[in-house]
């Protein structure tokens, strides 16, 4: 344990102090003085403070961390009379509870001894072993495997914003350190929110003024707390080129494309912060990937959210369209499966670039099979080369990568001569680019079976290094001698529990029972033969000089050979990193190839189809179904989906797209039509096929949907006006080529305000958006407008009338609805039997003529409903209640022929009497 003489000289000074509290009650030892220094330049972390084996944590910060982590709080000393909070973490245990608390929302500064003890002890007792922080652990910042979810990416983005830039641009940058990622867009105060919540980032930085902007505040306090505001400085867009020059060791910016000002602020500021938070590490970050303003698909959060795209309104998961539509067998594919559903394309032809990919492994079910079958043992290789590049990889991330070029070449073999599409040819070429030399150089240099950290040596193959091969046959020969010598002992002393052991304070010794230690204590002989080391409890340690010498040569053959095997790796490392790039772009494409079989397989379970999409304005889906709701439904073993067209291209020569207007009732499946419908839009320009018999969609450049009703309470708003707050964001940024998705617009106020609303807003898309539009409501008096809306058509969610009851069909047809059922529905949902009765009565009498003036004679009648629930059921619901029971207590599998003529007379009795 090589860092024990630093716990025993922290105990020392933690002696002194107590020995002088009387005359000196607030002073501190050396090391917690220094402690309070290296606390005091990280006050927004919690500083793991490394003490031999431990992280320790005082003051404040133990105390958070106690409850944070489920552990003991301790104390130790005192300050100011106090005494110090204290509680700890072992050294190899803290990735464990470094996850708990990021996932909490905590930063953790880690403070590690950068000195040796031995260095410490000669500048006198009182000393302390110097000690800095040597990383900020913070949640955009991970690279452990413990710490991150394979599938998920892990972004740190930046805000640029420079003043005095044209239109008020602001730019944002974001990172995937674990990855290399890092891409930078412009931006606008209107869609930040959006653009933001694409990317999802685990931590937003911004600049301090930018922060506290009355113009941006509400939006950063929507996202919460993982916006964290760092020095303006940080973001100086002068000193922006200089910096991204350093960091990428290049002398001009002209090979990285053009940025503007604020582009320019936010690299910066993500490089600036990633400097701050790595310390003297610098991970190998990809040159910054300019993306294009239109080249996605805009989705705001809300339509985001409504959707449920990565995860369902609770959260989770399961339920999302990407667990539903993931079938990828690698970490990095299911990462870019993920981003390419939260960012679908706008170019036509890049979308049917990936739908070829796919076509091509559905046409080749041999080939697709055994490339998925080399997939699953590729190992997540962009992460595995992050770790090495900072200082945190192990010998197993060497193995990694190692397993991943194998891969690489199995599935260069396999694909090479074929006819492949351009996305996956460019993938191949990428593949074949791994250089040889580095494969070759790992195959040789790593065993077999690795260990988990370098330290542990034994990860470098046998017959490698000469000299490592000569210190490990003396290290492991001289276990064997000492093995040797133990049995002479035995044989000297008679003992035969006598052993020699080891550990870091004392090294070798022989060990022997209290009991047993008379036979080397005895005699004078015997002590000069056996020295005295120590003294148990029940046993007793001594040491020889020849074991003394033995232990001399053990120690330097094993230092030696983990020396050795150090200053391999570290050659292994460098040798890696240098080619991190095309390492890359190899583990790319292999994310690449995982997708497109993916894609294709799931087409092939589920009966998707090919979508035509070009750039006309064509929204024509046949048979279309919605993707999670009909594996549910298959799940459950249920009815199987009912299958719907959809048509909203342009008619009869018209130049813009179609507004239809969806009436019928509740659970008659109308928010799942409209939702089905922009999850196929999604799916088809994200390069997937889709859940239907045929889909024809021109391209869309901005989905909205405003589907459920919620409230948001935080920034006082009720249900109606978060209603209203979407609504006029879709009608003020919706143009032509949008596709907009409106449920119920108007529910959430009176009647007739809401009708009114409703009413303006289906005649402003028409007229002003022109954009193509799925239109619900319960408003029937709208079906009206499709005599004036000439884009507009009227269609309705089929159902049947039976016994008193209604039979959802979820078929979608043309024409309107003249009801909503929601009596009917209400009645199904478990309503009292009364309250129905009363309501059927009430819509009757409102459906026989105009609303008004019906009020006054209702508030009438109310005293009467209270009577009817006081008044004794009536005599033949009486009948029928007490028959309904005595039927049901029947069994006629159990009955003989007399007891079924018994229950007979018994149900005639009870007619009779009643």
């Amino acid at each position: 344990m090589t860092n024990q003489p630093e716990i025993i000289n922290d105990i020392s000074a933690s002696s002194t102090e107590t020995e002088a509290a009387s005359a000196a009650p607030t002073r501190l030892t050396p090391m917690m003085e220094q402690y309070i220094e290296i606390k005091a330049a990280n006050v927004d972390s919690l500083l793991f403070y490394r003490m031999g084996d431990f992280y320790e944590l005082f003051f404040q910060d133990a105390v958070e961390a106690s409850k944070a982590l489920g552990i003991t709080l301790t104390k130790r000393g005192k300050h100011l009379g106090d005494e110090i909070p204290m509680c700890g973490v072992p050294f190899h245990a803290a990735d464990d509870y470094l996850q708990k608390l990021i996932a909490k929302g905590y930063r953790v500064a880690v403070c590690e001894q950068v000195e040796d003890p031995a260095e410490a002890k000669k500048r006198g007792s009182k000393s302390v072993v110097k000690r800095d922080v040597v990383r900020l652990v913070t949640p955009g910042t991970l690279t452990e495997e413990k710490l991150l979810d394979p599938s998920e990416a892990n972004f740190l983005m930046t805000l640029g914003r420079v003043k005095g830039e044209a239109d008020n641009v602001l730019a944002l940058a974001w990172i995937d350190i674990s990855t290399g990622t890092f891409r930078v867009t412009e931006s606008s105060p209107e869609r930040m929110f959006a653009d933001i919540m694409r990317v999802d980032p685990r931590e937003l930085i911004v600049a301090e003024p930018v922060f506290h902007d009355p113009e941006l505040r509400p939006t950063f306090d929507l996202i919460g707390r993982s916006v964290i505001p760092q020095p303006a400085i940080l973001f100086d867009s002068a000193a922006a080129q200089s910096r991204i020059q350093r960091y990428y060791d290049v002398a001009t910016l002209d090979g990285f494309g053009q940025f503007s000002r604020s582009e320019l602020s936010a690299i910066s500021g993500a490089i600036a912060y990633i400097e701050k938070t790595q310390i003297s590490e610098r991970p190998p970050l990809m040159r910054p990937e300019r993306e294009q303003e239109g080249s996605t698909l805009f989705i705001d959060p809300a339509t985001r959210a409504n959707l449920e795209m990565v995860r369902t309104l609770s959260g989770q998961r399961d339920g999302s369209l990407l667990k539903a539509i993931d079938r990828t067998v690698t970490g990095g594919g299911s990462r870019l499966l993920a981003e390419r559903l939260t960012a679908p394309l706008t170019s036509a032809p890049a979308i049917q670039a990936r739908l070829d990919a796919v076509s091509y492994f559905l046409n080749e079910p041999v080939l697709s099979d055994a490339l998925r079958l080399e997939l699953k043992g590729v190992p997540d290789m962009p992460r595995g080369l992050s770790r090495l590049a900072v200082g945190r990889g192990g010998p197993r991330d060497m193995g990694a990568l190692q397993r991943g070029f194998d891969a690489a070449r199995s599935i260069v073999e396999l694909l090479s001569g074929k006819d492949l599409p351009s996305e996956l040819k460019a993938a191949l070429h990428a593949l074949s680019a791994i250089p040889q030399t580095l494969q070759d150089h790992l195959d040789k240099a790593l065993a077999d079976e690795l260990p988990l950290l370098k330290r542990d040596g034994g990860f470098v193959r046998e017959g490698y290094h000469d000299e490592l091969d000569e210190m490990r046959a003396l290290r492991d020969q001289s276990r064997r001698v000492i093995a040797g010598l133990q049995q002479s002992y035995i044989d000297e002393t008679g003992i035969k529990t006598l052993k020699i052991k080891h550990n870091n304070v004392l090294g070798y010794f022989i060990e022997v029972t209290a009991n047993n230690a008379g036979v080397m204590t005895d005699s004078d002989e015997a002590k000069a033969r056996f020295i005295h080391r120590q003294t148990m409890a029940n046993a007793m340690r001594f040491t020889t000089t020849e074991l003394a010498e033995l232990e001399t040569k053990i120690a330097n053959a094993a230092d030696r050979a983990l020396s050795i095997e150090a200053a391999i790796f570290d050659t292994l490392t460098a040798e890696i990193v240098l080619f991190a790039d095309l390492i890359r772009a190899a583990a790319s494409a292999l994310a690449v190839y995982d997708v497109s079989v993916a894609l294709a397989v799931l087409a092939d379970e589920q009966g998707y189809c090919r979508p035509i999409v070009d750039d006309s304005l064509a929204f024509n889906i046949v048979g279309g179904r919605h993707p999670v709701v009909e594996q549910a439904l298959r799940r459950q073993a249920a009815n199987p989906f009912v299958a719907n067209n959809c048509d909203l291209s342009p008619q009869n020569n018209d130049k813009y797209g179609a507004i239809w207007l969806l009436t019928g009732p509740n659970m008659g499946g109308k928010s799942t039509f409209l939702r089905q419908n922009a999850l196929i839009a999604m799916m088809a320009q994200m390069g997937s096929f889709v859940p239907a018999g045929s889909a024809h969609i021109g391209i869309v450049d901005r989905l909205f949907s405003r589907v459920g009703a919620s409230d948001d309470l935080a920034r006082g708003r009720s249900t109606f006006m978060v209603e209203m707050v979407e609504t006029a964001a879709i009608l003020n940024q919706a143009g032509e080529r949008a596709l907009v998705i409106l449920d119920e617009i108007g529910r959430g106020t009176a009647t007739f305000d809401g009708l009114s609303i409703a009413w303006a807003a289906v005649e402003y898309l028409h007229e002003k958006n022109r954009c193509r539009s799925l239109f619900a409501t319960h408003f029937h008096e709208m079906t009206a407008l499709s005599e004036k809306l000439n884009r507009l058509s009227n269609v309705t969610m089929r159902v049947k009338e039976w016994d008193n009851d209604v039979v959802f069909l979820h078929e979608v047809a043309q024409g309107a609805a003249d009801r909503s059922y929601g009596v009917q529905v209400a009645r199904l949902a478990g309503l009292p039997e009364a309250v129905v009765n009363r309501a059927r009565d009430v819509l009757k009498q409102l459906e026989e003529g105009e609303t008004s003036g019906k009020a006054n004679k209702l508030i009438d009648d109310l005293p009467l409903f209270s009577v009817v629930l006081k008044q004794e059921t009536p005599k033949a619901q009486v009948l029928d209640n007490e028959l309904q029971q005595a039927l049901d207590a029947i069994r006629p599998d159990d009955l003989s022929p007399r007891e079924a003529l018994e229950a007979l007379y018994r149900l005639k009795e009870i007619s009779i009497t009643k």
